[in-house]
């Protein structure tokens, strides 16, 4: 795979995933219930966190290096839910804003790095991978669901 096809991945399923809460009033994204107890603005707030722990730890896997194992700090539900309570006080302007930024800075780096790091299904594809384009979907489907509930 190169840049262009890894970036229209992301780029197709990060569409999806917007396009999924467009039309959304202020009110129904602070609804809970779309995925577990979790609003859409919690689930904002989790897609923003997973990409800025990609963004901490691609540069580790880019020099080699091996990142922390999730299930010592008590599993990835536990981290989950410790990340997005830690962000509780954001405003759902200040979530947007930071999923959008954070977003951009992904971007800005997959641009940036050598593109023999993910020509093939290598550490630094494979976490990208599950952190973009193969999370975004699973959150646009819970989404989806949602809204044809209610």
């Amino acid at each position: 795979m190169n840049r262009e096809q890894l970036l229209k991945r992301i780029d197709s399923a990060w569409t999806a995933f917007t396009e999924s809460c467009a039309g959304l009033t202020d009110q129904q994204m602070l609804e809970p219930g779309v995925e577990g107890d979790w609003s859409v603005r919690d689930l904002l707030t989790h897609v923003s966190i997973w990409e800025d722990e990609t963004l901490k730890y691609l540069p580790l896997i880019a020099e080699g290096g091996r990142t922390p194992h999730y299930a010592e700090q008590g599993g990835i539900d536990a981290f989950n839910a410790r990340a997005v309570e830690a962000r509780r006080g954001l405003t759902l302007d200040e979530v947007k804003d930071q999923l959008a930024e954070t977003h951009r800075r992904l971007l800005a780096y997959v641009q940036s790095v050598p593109e023999e790091l993910f020509a093939t299904e290598t550490r630094f594809r494979h976490r990208l991978r599950i952190d973009t384009y193969s999370h975004y979907p699973e959150h646009t489907e819970a989404i989806r669901s949602w809204r044809e509930r209610n």
